[in-house]
């Protein structure tokens, strides 16, 4: 049994198997109108189902994170409780034609095993691979991003044949997907469950420290934690306010494969997740990744606005760029910021600590899609949508630079030490 006892078994596996199933969140787009069709509501009430789960994810991440410190085995399990019961549920409630119960269902049950999903594997890979956090974390978010390119194909496929007016040919096949990917996903998240371990030694040692404890009103009072907070909720808020207009700015500029733009974003999106992460490996200062990133899609919003209308290829091809780019982006801070919270607070409270900085998630899902839907509603212009975001990452670019600074939170950190007796756990 020792041979299976390592960081690819007891760590990366799981990560892969409860990652890849709870990401299925982002495949929503795929049978949203569909579940309006066959319960008769609009896709504007159904889409709150959407908002909601990505809100609980969030929160319950926020609150959740101590529950998931003290025991991953039970956080895997209860995640996979939850988020199959949800899944389930919406298939129920769909057949029932209630709206309120797929509110409740997809977007509260789910997105309590969505959020609690989400932290469970993200410190025990730390443990793992104590040298490579970035490496480690990057793993596991690329499950999440990797979700909707794996289950994409699979959902189309359960949805079955659709008729001209591109509605089911079969509506019944909308709320049977939910039940079969229900039972797909519990025995993927219950074998990633059954895995998922720490390394052998660290509760002995973590017993033997005083170990990093903090009340959350001192955490959230901290300058360095505040400015993380504000610059993941603003490239959350970028990401979202442009991948959500994808489709509309290739319509409006004339290019037809939107289809080959939206996976080849996708690969995108993963790709970020590991390469940015893994790259904070090799970095002095961990949070420079972020400076790359906002400053990458800084100087690609200029070259997109001030080249625009050079010539139909030119203007495509930017156009692309961009969305790849801020996609990377979008990716690589979800991962990059567990080993960089890790770097600034230390290891032993990780989860409790990411789990408050996802809150961040949950504001920016709400705010990111109605962003870019009220200024294209009072301007009537694309351009206008990627001013306000190029103005969004500028912020983003002067808090990482002058807030989220290395000696910045040292001296912070040491501060709480003394004030609060606090012990943080330098790795």
């Amino acid at each position: 049994m020792d041979r299976f006892n390592n960081k690819w078994v007891r760590a990366v596996l799981p990560a892969l198997l409860i990652h890849c199933s709870i990401g299925t969140v982002y495949c929503w787009s795929l049978f949203k109108g569909d579940i309006a069709n066959y319960i008769g509501k609009s896709i504007g009430e159904v889409e709150w189902a959407f908002s909601i789960a990505i809100f609980v994810l969030g929160m319950s991440a926020a609150f959740g994170g101590k529950f998931v410190e003290k025991n991953i085995q039970k956080s895997s399990l209860l995640s996979a409780i939850f988020f199959v019961a949800g899944m389930a549920g919406t298939g129920f409630f769909i057949y029932y034609k209630s709206l309120m119960g797929i509110y409740i269902s997809y977007g509260v049950v789910m997105g309590i095993g969505l959020g609690i999903g989400y932290l469970t594997p993200v410190k025990t890979l730390m443990l793992w691979f104590q040298n490579q956090k970035g490496l480690a974390t990057g793993l596991a978010v690329l499950g999440f991003g990797l979700a909707k390119v794996i289950a994409s194909p699979l959902m189309v496929n359960l949805l079955g044949a659709r008729n001209s007016d591109g509605n089911l040919v079969d509506a019944s096949n909308v709320y049977m997907m939910f039940y079969i990917l229900a039972g797909l996903y519990l025995m993927m998240m219950i074998i990633g469950h059954l895995l998922i371990k720490k390394p052998a030694g660290y509760e002995k040692e973590l017993s033997q420290s005083h170990g990093f404890s903090f009340s959350y009103l001192n955490i959230l009072k901290n300058k360095t934690f505040i400015g993380i907070w504000l610059m993941f909720y603003i490239n959350i808020t970028c990401g979202l306010a442009l991948i959500s207009q994808e489709k509309g700015i290739l319509a409006f500029i004339g290019f037809g494969a939107i289809g080959l733009v939206s996976s080849l974003t996708a690969i995108f999106n993963s790709g970020g997740r590991l390469v940015f992460s893994a790259l904070g490996d090799h970095l002095k200062d961990r949070n420079t990744i972020y400076v790359i990133i906002f400053t990458s899609s800084i100087v690609t919003l200029l070259l997109t606005i001030f080249l625009n209308g050079i010539s139909t290829i030119v203007t495509a091809a930017l156009m692309i760029s961009l969305l790849c780019i801020v996609n990377a982006g979008y990716g690589g801070g979800f991962s990059s910021l567990p080993p960089l919270l890790a770097d600034r607070f230390g290891l032993n409270s990780i989860s409790t600590i990411h789990g408050l900085a996802l809150s961040a998630w949950a504001f920016a899902g709400l705010s990111g899609n109605q962003l870019s839907s009220f200024v294209l509603a009072k301007t009537q212009s694309y351009d206008m949508v990627l001013y306000v975001i190029m103005a969004l990452f500028t912020i983003a670019t002067l808090i990482s630079i002058f807030i989220v600074r290395p000696e910045k939170a040292l001296s912070e950190n040491e501060e709480l030490t003394v004030k609060e007796n606090i012990s943080y756990k330098w790795n």
